[in-house]
């Protein structure tokens, strides 16, 4: 089994990638966004010492929930409180992750597993994936589909792409780099080549 993790700037169109490996590759695709709101949700060891880091904050919804948005914009503002979030719950992701990548490598059926994660270098996921890939795209056309897709403001793109590794950054650390500046059809015959080089 290959275990990929995929990384990329925020808006680099990682979604619809993900989306085609799960569809066409018998690929298990994990997300780390996903496995993050799981852990984060009342009852669960990160929400407690959350709850106790932002107990200042105007985060919590009526339900006792976090309110995703408003903890968002307080973390992108502040790179402390974002440092002490990312280091209570990307241990446990990481931790979560590496408990399915065991079980998926003793089942012995698959042979993809996918991990897409904004934090994949910083957070040293190469220790654990067979192979880093960077799906990159140009920062200006990134930069218009968050403002049609999600309706950002320029001044929180560029505080976002200012919290992210640069490009060089991600080149130096990925074996594969997968262009998505032009048509989709371009990118996936990318990602197809990429796995029948790789006998997937």
């Amino acid at each position: 089994m290959l275990f990929v993790g995929i990384t990329g700037g925020v808006g680099a169109g990682k979604s619809e990638i993900l989306n085609y490996l799960g569809r066409h590759h018998g690929t298990r695709v994990m997300l780390a966004d996903e496995i993050a709101h799981e852990l984060m949700e009342p009852g669960t060891e990160c929400f407690e010492k959350l709850a106790e880091l932002f107990r200042n904050e105007d985060i919590f919804q009526e339900d006792g929930h976090f309110d995703r948005k408003k903890l968002a914009s307080v973390i992108f503002a502040d790179e402390e409180k974002r440092n002490l979030l990312n280091g209570i719950v990307h241990p446990a992701v990481k931790e979560y992750v590496c408990e399915q990548v065991q079980a998926e490598r003793e089942g012995g059926v698959r042979k993809l597993l996918v991990l897409e994660a904004a934090l994949l270098i910083e957070e040293h996921y190469d220790e654990i994936c067979d192979e880093l890939w960077y799906i990159y795209t140009d920062r200006e056309i990134r930069r218009e589909r968050l403002k049609i897709s999600r309706g950002y403001s320029d001044t929180k793109i560029d505080q976002i792409f200012d919290s992210q590794l640069s490009e060089d950054e991600y080149r130096k650390n990925c074996q594969l780099v997968i262009n998505n500046d032009g048509r989709i059809e371009q990118t996936l015959a990318q990602i197809d080549k990429a796995l029948r080089e790789r006998h997937i």
